[in-house]
């Protein structure tokens, strides 16, 4: 490998006539000195010198003198730095091991080094590869920095490829038919693969998988998972169980025993709405490598099977039918409507089969299956006598138990004996009085300052402007009925989101024991369906007081979030109270806790400012469940590896790469136990079909050695090229030849 000129002299020809037409003439003079040495005739051989003579010089025999320069070959050193690098000393150890590789290299002439790193992350322009999602890419990156290597004149200029490497390599190539070298990179035969892998022998790690893991579970019933814990590797004999731990959103964690290299079957509850992260973890082999992928994140969505409505219309009236399109539109709802054509007290002759499809299931709907609904709405209900109070007193305890309880009111609401004055007043959460409780005159429905920041109104489409501010949107069209509430009689924790005439409490919801309460004081919502004045979004508002009085997540006055991304977890407070900053406490999977002071959340260009956000981040690289904690609520987020086939096998091994190395005519070796001094070979430099390796004894101090081979790659620096016979010389020597001829056949 040394740049100096060499300089080659060579024969070579360049005929005066077409090839074709100089092999008719060698032809023809070769039948005619034949067939003169077959009659004998004399002076066929000096004939025969004569036409050889004239062939060689039309041939155009030239004397050429070329110089070259050799090229200097390319080393390839690639630098493993993915993920699974990190674990122990590894990457400690490659550094070393690069430095010297470099320094043994620089003492060779005509030697180039090329490093290519090899990341996790995006593609560097060192030729660096992305491992990310897809594992380590040793291979490809290898392909892309020799296709910037052109090859010369004598062959590849790669002399050899050293990489070093833990051995999880993820894209090698399929190994070629026995008695064949695969030509890896394409395009460059008998380049040898050298592998240095960064320990001192083979590993042994301990990794749990999930096998399946549903993304849903019904909310009251079981999900299962299936798991497995495989050890990897040599490791002692006896190791056949292991303990797994599961533990769910902060719970208290649950153990058991499991079989190692079986699959298991996990059976979770699912015990609410919403996600719900499952953190498992095996136990920790002895001598294992890392525990890293001893332990996995699974996140289950609970949702309800089918929430169940009972919806009882007082009478029939034009808002049912908007209550009736909106339940029905949603797949995720069982309705039972009834709606009271008669009550008890009017007394005709209309036969009882001609008043309705089915009688009323008063005793079956409001004592034995109350408890199986979820939301019952009283759309215009008056009683008469149509529930005995002890079925009212059911509703109430029903409300009190979880459930939830909508009511929209008109004149039926409103004097004695009304709904008010029934078991059911107990939890509702505003009185009507009888003098002056019912106003008939227009009004638009405006939002309250709490309304404005509440999930169920906030943000709902045409929400007018506040008062005193300009602004292009007209807002909700008009109702023209509304029952005015005494707002000194509201019930404690009541939340006003809506008002009517004279500011009236108009849309009025409450908490009550464990279940809520929604009291809307009009029964006009349905003029919004019809396009009055405008219209107003009536299906939205009445689909999110549903589902807030069902207990939907999202619909929570109070919220705490959190979520990581990028090695950074956010925490978000939301609150109905104008106070966004606040304190939060962060709970670290090895349960260290970290205070987090969080400040109100700024928002984009344009946009209006939350009122009662408050959001914060704070690292969180450790991989695990975090929770997030403010003294009543809490939320949790997982810290997911960012690459899992990286973690998926932690050993140091020359299972993947070591055949392939082989194959090449390289070899693998072990840098050993010491990372400030790893066991290098030596380099040598060997010439094409030489064995490109050896161990200890057949090198110089008893270290192992690796060749690089030499492929005589050159370029032509210069050429020159002289005839070797004048026709000046050629015509008098065979005019010469032809008379001997002449006179040897004279003589004969």
């Amino acid at each position: 490998m040394s740049d100096h000129l060499t300089r080659l002299t060579s024969v070579r020809f360049q005929p005066l006539l077409p090839p074709w037409l100089l092999y008719v003439l060698a032809g023809l003079c070769l039948v005619v000195t034949l067939l003169a040495l077959w009659r004998r005739s004399g002076g066929a051989g000096w004939r025969g010198l004569c036409f050889a003579l004239l062939l060689l010089w039309l041939a155009g025999p030239m004397l050429a003198h070329a110089t070259w320069a050799d090229l200097p070959e390319t080393l390839l050193l690639v630098v493993d730095r993915s993920g699974s690098m990190a674990v122990g000393t590894r990457a400690a150890m490659a550094r070393h091991a690069v430095a010297q590789v470099e320094a043994e290299a620089a003492r060779m002439p005509g030697l180039a080094v090329r490093v290519v790193p090899v990341l996790s992350g995006t593609t560097t322009p060192a030729g660096g590869e992305q491992a990310g999602a897809g594992g380590t890419r040793l291979m490809g990156a290898i392909e892309r920095a020799a296709a910037d290597i052109p090859p010369g004149d004598g062959g590849s200029r790669i002399a050899g490829i050293i990489a070093v490497t833990d051995g999880q390599v993820h894209d090698v190539p399929a190994l070629p038919a026995p008695g064949r070298k695969p030509v890896f990179p394409p395009g460059n035969p008998d380049v040898p693969l050298h592998v240095l892998i960064t320990a001192a022998g083979e590993q042994t790690d301990r990794r749990l998988r999930v096998l399946q893991a549903p993304p849903f579970g019904i909310v009251g019933q079981n999900v299962t998972l299936r798991v497995e814990v495989e050890d990897l590797g040599p490791h002692p004999a006896g190791d056949t169980t292991a303990t797994l731990t599961l533990k769910r959103d902060g719970d208290t964690p649950i153990q058991r025993d499991v079989p190692v290299g079986q699959p298991q079957d996990i059976t979770v509850p699912v015990t609410r709405p919403g996600p719900m992260l499952l953190a498992l973890q095996a136990s920790t082999l002895p001598g294992e490598v890392s525990t890293l992928n001893n332990q996995a994140i699974v996140q289950i969505n609970g949702v309800r099977d089918r929430l169940r409505v009972l919806l009882v219309s007082g009478a029939p009236n034009q808002g049912e039918r908007v209550w009736r399109r909106l339940l029905k539109a949603d797949p995720s709802v069982d309705l039972v409507h009834f709606t009271i054509l008669r009550p008890p007290d009017k007394d005709d002759t209309t036969p009882l089969n001609e008043l309705a499809l089915i009688a009323f299931p008063v005793r079956e709907l409001f004592q034995e299956k109350i408890g199986q609904f979820d939301l019952i709405i009283l759309d215009g209900f008056e009683n008469r006598g149509i529930l005995p109070m002890s079925y009212l007193r059911n509703i109430a305890d029903f409300v009190r138990a979880g459930g939830g309880l909508l009511l929209t009111a008109g004149p039926e609401f409103i004097g004695p004996g009304t709904l008010q004055d029934t078991p059911l007043g107990d939890i509702l959460p505003a009185r009507v009085p009888e003098e002056g409780g019912l106003v008939e005159q227009r009004y638009q429905p405006m939002p309250t300052a709490l309304g404005s920041r509440h999930p169920v109104t906030e943000g709902l489409p045409q929400t007018p402007p506040p008062a005193g501010t300009a602004a292009g949107n007209a807002g909700w069209g008009p109702w023209y009925r509304a029952l005015v509430a005494d707002p000194s009689q509201l019930s404690a924790g009541a939340q006003v989101l809506m008002t009517g005439p004279q500011q009236s409490p108009l849309l009025v919801l409450n908490r009550v024991d464990q279940g809520r309460v929604a009291l809307l004081l009009s029964d006009q919502i349905w003029l919004w369906s019809r396009g009055e004045g405008g219209g107003g979004p009536q299906a939205e508002l009445l689909r999110r007081l549903a589902h807030w009085l069902m207990k939907e997540p999202e619909l929570e006055e109070e919220q705490l979030t959190a979520g990581i991304s990028d090695g950074r977890l956010t925490a978000t407070r939301r609150s109905v109270s104008a106070a966004a900053a606040m304190q939060v406490t962060v709970i670290a999977p090895d349960g260290s806790r970290h205070p987090l002071d969080l400040a109100a959340a700024r928002p984009g260009p344009g946009e209006p400012v939350a009122a009662g956000v408050a959001s914060a981040g704070i690292d969180a690289t450790a991989p695990g469940i975090w929770e997030v904690t403010d003294g009543h609520n809490r939320a949790f987020a997982a810290a997911r590896p960012a690459d899992p086939l990286e973690i998926a096998d932690l050993r140091a091994t020359a299972t993947a790469l070591g055949p392939f190395a082989a194959a090449t005519g390289g070899s693998t070796h072990w840098l050993g136990g010491d990372p400030g001094r790893p066991d290098v070979p030596e380099l040598q430099l060997v010439g094409p079909h030489q064995r490109a390796y050896g161990a200890g004894l057949q090198a110089v101090g008893g270290r192992d050695w690796i060749g690089l081979r030499q492929h005589g790659a050159h370029v032509v620096t210069g050429e020159q090229a002289d005839r070797l016979l004048a026709g000046w010389a050629v015509l008098p020597l065979a005019l010469l030849l032809l008379l001997l001829a002449w006179r040897r056949e004279g003589r004969g």
